[in-house]
């Protein structure tokens, strides 16, 4: 037997001295309670409440001082770096790299008498701040009107400031702003109006279909006469970047070679860039691909001049339908496959629309910003607009055009800078209908650089003003029914096309920064904060992984808003820049599956097949292309400054220190924000820098 130690009698001879304790155990809930002892009273009371000794005190307030040091270290490191980058990207800066204004000078000129205006303001509300002047803790102004109030004659201009502001500034202000406010609520229905339509869709599953397989599973060259002649579009200009994959994308479309014509359109005024589109189509052409390169010598109407020129060829007629694709998208082999069967018995379709998904969505933050707004126009207004009123506006590429829609709408025209929402119009307005398929994806870009998507929205938003103006008295007089023309006019132009751009830039631009040096005139929070943010929550729907980016959005859009507004005046009066069209700069990225495939696929012996066909000279330019395209020479990057930005970011800062003076805590932290977006993107800091 194992001998026990007992250490009792020796642990008792130490715990015996001071308090004794008895601890209860029930249910795992301990307690402790003291017993008198007989020493108890010979002890001084302890204090119940007494705090942490003068050592444990320091040594917390160390740790906090401590953290609190490394917090500014890290705010003061990430500053420092934020100031390094701006630094760079402003060290690129070319003397002349800036925007050129033109005949848009006006509304550079007006931002620019309004901002010294302000600043006039603020000068003299700081002076009366520290004088005690104010006398407005609220809208309801107590005005001086004794003269034991009046101090001196600077106050008495003060005060001369106050009434005339009170009675002649405020009341217009207020009408504008309800006015805007009540745009900006119609607005808002619609979205919300589009997103409910989404949901029900998404809902019951609704989506065109056809009902049996037109195509059957041998091969396709033994059943050709199934499938209808399709003539493939590829307008392009001076796209050295990006002519390589779209033009090897569609020659490997899933369709019978005698049943299909591709047609590269090259209106590059660079001779060395035709000669590079020359040899791809060649190399093609080589492979028994039915490809034609064509390029015009006078380039008028831009693309719609060139689609145009191409469709005038003899050879059109034997074709039944028209695929066109811009110079940066790639679509799938089976696009064919997923788009023309849908005109089957069904003669009253002119136009099949696929969706747009980006290789460069994630670049950098301009290009996320852009994948928001362009998943809610595909997933909600194209197919919402597709599915209940079988019209929506053309997206000018990705799409399958029935020949006969074209001819009887009238073709392509040169009128507008948005030649693909004039034939849609005009197409609608014959009674065509459109189909959008949101499940058919066809690869493309995005622009990287601010510059680049700049233009192109000016672009978009300047060519439907003008179309309006054009066809405003060819809608009224059509034969379709009223709710159709009620939806082409109020909602198609002059809500999504006029009053977007107009209320978003007068709102938000304008009127806010103006209430602070107005504050009769305040607009109230929710304008400012709630509907926007559940405005940005509706249009990110689309794109769940973009609702961390919801903030930088909400100040994006309104920044952009200045270039949509002028783009939307000019539009609509007819000023020089609407029809300016500027081709948008593309990086030529493919997806990584796509680079891999296209290595796969052109192996050493296809290339030596390829040039056994080819003579000596035509050997010798081939090879001196080559050359050139992996000799290139180093390309230089600069910034621009968009003085219509930085006037209007000092403008919003500038009214910044007036609602701080006026304590206005959400409308300063908005202006203050905004100002700093504004202040980023006017010098060019969001986004890629152009080469």
């Amino acid at each position: 037997m194992a001998p026990r130690l007992d250490f009792s009698d020796w642990l008792a001879k130490d715990t015996r001295k001071g308090t004794p304790v008895v601890v209860k155990m029930e249910n795992l809930n301990y307690s402790v309670v003291e017993i008198e002892g007989p020493d108890s009273a010979s002890r001084p009371p302890v204090e119940k409440n007494r705090g942490k000794n003068a050592k444990q005190v320091t040594w917390v307030l160390l740790l906090k001082a401590h953290r609190a040091v490394g917090c500014l270290t890290w705010l003061a490191t990430v500053f420092w770096s934020l100031l390094g980058s701006i630094k760079k990207r402003l060290s690129f800066t070319h003397p002349l790299a800036s925007e050129k204004l033109g005949r848009d000078r006006w509304l550079f000129s007006a931002i620019k008498l309004f901002l010294a205006v302000s600043l006039l303001i603020l000068g003299f509300e700081i002076v009366a701040y520290f004088r005690g002047w104010h006398y407005f803790k609220n809208p309801n102004l107590h005005i001086p009107t004794t003269t034991l109030e009046i101090q001196s004659l600077l106050h008495l201009v003060y005060v001369g400031w106050l009434s005339l502001r009170a009675d002649y500034i405020a009341p217009p202000i207020k009408a504008l702003s309800k006015f805007c406010i009540v745009l900006f609520l119609i607005q808002s229905v619609d979205r919300l109006i589009l997103c409910l339509g989404c949901f029900w869709i998404k809902y019951k599953k609704i989506k065109p279909r056809f009902d049996e397989e037109p195509f059957s599973n041998d091969d396709a060259e033994g059943c050709g006469y199934v499938y209808p002649m399709v003539l493939v579009q590829i307008p392009m200009c001076n796209e050295r970047e990006v002519y390589e994959q779209s033009i090897s994308a569609v020659c490997q479309l899933d369709w019978p070679k005698d049943r299909i014509l591709v047609q590269v359109l090259d209106d590059s005024n660079d001779e060395s860039i035709q000669q590079l589109i020359k040899a791809e189509v060649a190399k093609w052409s080589q492979k028994g691909v039915n490809v034609i390169y064509r390029h015009r010598l006078v380039r008028t109407g831009y693309k719609a001049g060139n689609l145009k020129s191409a469709m005038s060829c003899d050879y059109v007629e034997a074709y039944e339908f028209v695929a066109i694709f811009d110079a940066d998208f790639q679509p799938n082999p089976d696009f064919l496959k997923l788009t023309v069967p849908h005109f089957k018995d069904n003669p009253e379709l002119g136009l099949v629309q696929a969706r747009w998904t980006f290789v460069n969505k994630d670049e950098n933050l301009l290009t996320r910003l852009q994948n928001i707004n362009l998943c809610f126009h595909f997933e909600v207004e194209q197919q919402v607009n597709g599915v209940f009123l079988n019209f929506f506006g053309f997206n000018g590429t990705a799409g399958v055009w029935r020949i006969k829609a074209l001819e009887e709408s009238g073709g392509w025209l040169e009128r507008t800078t948005v030649e693909d929402m004039d034939i849609a119009v005009r197409a609608h307005l014959h009674g065509w209908k459109f189909i959008y398929l949101n499940d058919v994806k066809v690869l493309c870009e995005v622009p990287e650089s601010y510059e680049a998507y700049k233009k192109q929205q000016h672009r978009w938003h300047s060519g439907p003003m003008q179309l309006f103006r054009l066809c405003l008295g060819a809608i009224l007089t059509s034969k379709i029914a009223i709710w159709k023309k009620a939806n082409l006019i109020l909602l198609f132009f002059l809500l999504r096309k006029l009053i977007l751009p107009f209320y978003s830039f007068t709102l938000f631009c304008i009127i806010l920064p103006l209430t602070m040096f107005v504050p009769e005139a305040e607009l109230p929070v929710w304008v400012i904060c709630y509907i926007p943010v559940f405005m940005s929550f509706l249009n990110l729907l689309p794109s769940p992984k973009s609702f961390p980016f919801i903030v930088p959005y909400l100040l994006f859009e309104n920044t952009m808003s200045v270039t949509k507004f002028n783009a939307m005046v000019s539009g609509l009066f007819q000023l020089g820049s609407s029809y300016e069209w500027i081709v948008t700069k593309k990086a030529g990225r493919s997806s990584e599956s796509d680079l891999y495939s296209i290595t796969e696929k052109e192996t050493t012996n296809e290339k030596t097949q390829l040039l056994r066909g080819v003579s000596d000279s035509e050997l010798l330019e081939l090879s001196q292309l080559e050359e050139q395209k992996q000799t290139k020479k180093p390309v230089k990057k600069t910034n621009k400054v968009y003085h219509k930005e930085l006037a209007l970011a000092f403008l919003l800062l500038t009214a910044a220190v007036r609602s701080l003076l006026a304590a206005q805590g959400v409308h300063f932290y908005f202006l203050l924000f905004q100002g700093v977006t504004f202040l980023l993107v006017g010098l060019d800091l969001i986004g890629e820098q152009m080469s």
